[in-house]
């Protein structure tokens, strides 16, 4: 499998500069903050989003050469989802995220909901000086999107009348609005027509919602170890995803163990064991294939570039984590 090192290899130095000034933007002047941006800014995550706004920034730009708004854009971008990150790990109150230890449990609550505070708001702040209004409405939005998702996500645990249109549109909010609104956000920055914006838009819309039911997929089928935390914790706090969904249409069953609220440990092992039985991991894979070729489709009329083929390689390697 081809590595997201090697597919972020065009990148790469962006992201070593996007990691050090994450560190001094976030902490510079409050050293209990400085510690938790050391912590979340280690350089050893991903930086799966701003990685997309440095490729879809040098893919849109005729010399390749980004602007310093371009690099700004990307910061914001992860500053934004790791605030979200930071904010989910205390509603769920949740111990690790990828094997690590979250902000809540290394800081207490207290540091992590301000360091969540703080992330959104340094982000405000350098998204105004942005100084372009349809960025700024882009990038807000998102903000707006991320509570919208999170609410409904609470307000629909274990609620079994919860559909697959629900479900992606839940998906959208909490995942693939940022990456939608920060790919068409650095389109607008490289001075692209509106039609052209959009397709990226579109790219980003697919690409996260293909990613999140990649992710929720993983939740059935790999280890704790690979996941970095128990295995089903999804169904287990009534987040039903599409492998839930598809399984209840073929199995009624579930619906009674699902609404008793999966209390006993038995009834989790047991819900999990009907999903891997049916043909809903293999239907959300359909689900998350047919995702990623929109993506791709939405692309494709980027010029031949290094950065052009890393996207289409990085919407390629979402769907190979599956097998």
């Amino acid at each position: 499998m081809t590595s997201v090192s090697d597919i972020f290899a065009p990148v790469q130095d962006d992201l070593k500069h996007l990691t050090k000034n994450l560190k001094e933007l976030v902490g510079a002047r409050h050293p209990v903050l400085y510690a938790a941006a050391e912590y979340l800014f280690d350089g050893k995550r991903k930086s799966l989003r701003p990685a997309i706004v440095f490729l879809v920034s040098r893919a849109t730009v005729s010399d390749h050469n980004i602007t310093p708004r371009h690099l700004r854009l990307a910061e914001i971008t992860e500053m934004i989802h790791t605030a979200s990150l930071v904010h989910d790990d205390v509603i769920d109150v949740a111990e690790l995220r990828r094997g690590l230890p979250t902000v809540n449990s290394e800081f207490g609550n207290r540091i992590a909901v301000l360091a969540g505070d703080f992330l959104f708001a340094q982000s405000s702040w350098y998204l105004a000086n942005l100084d372009n209004l349809e960025v700024v409405k882009l990038l807000s939005k998102v903000i707006t999107d991320f509570a919208e998702g999170e609410i409904r996500q609470n307000l629909t645990a274990f609620d079994t009348s919860f559909n697959l249109e629900d479900y992606l549109e839940k998906s959208f909010y909490k995942t693939a609005s940022l990456i939608a609104g920060s790919a068409k956000a650095a389109g607008v920055l490289s001075g692209l027509p509106i039609a052209q914006t959009e397709q990226l838009y579109n790219f980003g819309k697919h690409f996260g919602i293909a990613f999140q039911i990649v992710d929720d997929i993983l939740d059935f089928t790999s280890s704790a170890e690979t996941l970095g935390k128990p295995v089903g914790s999804d169904l287990k706090q009534g987040n039903l995803t599409a492998p839930v969904l598809f399984a209840i249409a073929e199995n009624p069953k579930l619906i009674d163990l699902i609404e008793s609220e999966l209390i006993e440990a038995e009834d989790l092992n047991l819900a999990l064991s009907l999903v891997r039985e049916s043909s809903g991991i293999q239907r959300s894979r359909d689900l998350a294939k047919d995702h990623a070729k929109l993506a791709q489709k939405s692309i494709e009329w980027l010029p031949a570039s290094v950065h052009k083929q890393a996207l289409f390689d990085l919407t390629d390697y979402i769907l190979e984590r599956l097998y």
